[in-house]
């Protein structure tokens, strides 16, 4: 059992299911004390219990490990700043924080109502800020903290019936390069990993055919468990090097995600007008514009 995280204490948001439990058992084994944080609710939000939080603390007294549960919702300021106090009242300190909670109010953009926007949001993007900035004070204060969030490649590239969840996650990739920049005075930390994984966002891909059920199995293979690994490295000490990246884990693979810069340019010793930007500005730089691609499309081999 690897020991990389001794001594250290992680509060996991999201984390009674899925890759947010796959995370705070990981970091357990790794030495961690973890605070399970889970409102136990439904994949659209609905619904709450901690029984989910229990299970996985459970697991982890199972084999000695340290947990406390925390209930509340990352989309609450004050609940926030609750977690964090708990974290440090139950282990003295906190040392990363997993910005893992989410919930999916998918529709086309055109059929999407002000409550699933809000709703995605409010959980994604706001929970995020809120339990960072919560922390932020006290990794200040401790000149040392990991911030480790779940993005997307929904919203790093695309995807269809998406919007509220793709630009939340493209919003918490942008916040986690601010808190990166603006905290890297305190040696605070602030990365970001966009997980593949089979389960219940996923669980609804077709498989009626023999090469569609063959691919479905492969995907199978994408357990949550194999995104924790990065996680635990991204929240010890071995990572002090690392801030400000976007990772993405697909099965075995783990990619660097690239981040925006000017790809090309053009200029006129005159003014531009809106005919020389349509007769030269344009045509000189379509050639590099992106084509409206899915993650599924830029990411089109089985994963290996």
């Amino acid at each position: 059992m690897t020991e990389i995280l001794n001594g250290k204490v992680a509060l996991v948001t999201g984390a009674g299911g899925g890759i947010g439990r796959a995370i705070a058992i990981a970091m357990a084994r790794a030495g961690a004390a973890v605070m399970i944080n889970d409102v136990g609710v439904s994949l659209s939000g609905e619904g709450g219990s901690a029984t989910p939080a229990e299970a996985v603390k459970a697991e982890i007294e199972a084999f000695s490990g340290r947990a406390v549960i925390n209930t509340g919702s990352v989309s609450d300021w004050e609940a926030a700043q609750g977690m964090v106090r708990q974290a440090k009242d139950s282990f003295g300190r906190l040392d990363i924080v997993v910005n893992n909670a989410g919930i999916l109010r998918d529709a086309m953009f055109h059929k999407m109502t002000p409550e699933q926007w809000l709703a995605v949001i409010n959980v994604h993007l706001n929970g995020s800020f809120f339990v960072s900035r919560a922390a932020a004070e006290l990794f200040r204060e401790q000149e040392a903290g990991s911030f480790v969030h779940m993005v997307s490649t929904s919203g790093l590239i695309g995807n269809l019936g998406q919007a509220n969840y793709s630009a939340a996650k493209l919003g918490v990739a942008a916040l986690s390069k601010s808190i990166a920049m603006d905290m890297k005075r305190y040696n605070v930390r602030s990365n970001c990993i966009a997980p593949f994984a089979w389960g219940r966002m996923t669980s609804n891909i077709p498989a009626e055919t023999p090469d569609q059920i063959a691919r479905v199995e492969n995907l199978k293979k994408m357990t949550p468990e194999k995104n924790a690994p990065l996680a635990v490295f991204l929240g010890s000490d071995d990572a002090s090097h690392v801030t400000g990246q976007i990772f993405a884990t697909r099965r075995n693979e783990i990619f660097l995600m690239g981040q925006s810069r000017p790809l090309r340019s053009v200029h006129t010793a005159d003014d531009w007008t809106p005919e020389t930007i349509r007769d030269h500005a344009i045509p000189a730089m379509s050639p590099s514009f992106y084509p409206l691609d899915r993650s599924q499309d830029v990411f089109s081999w089985d994963p290996c």
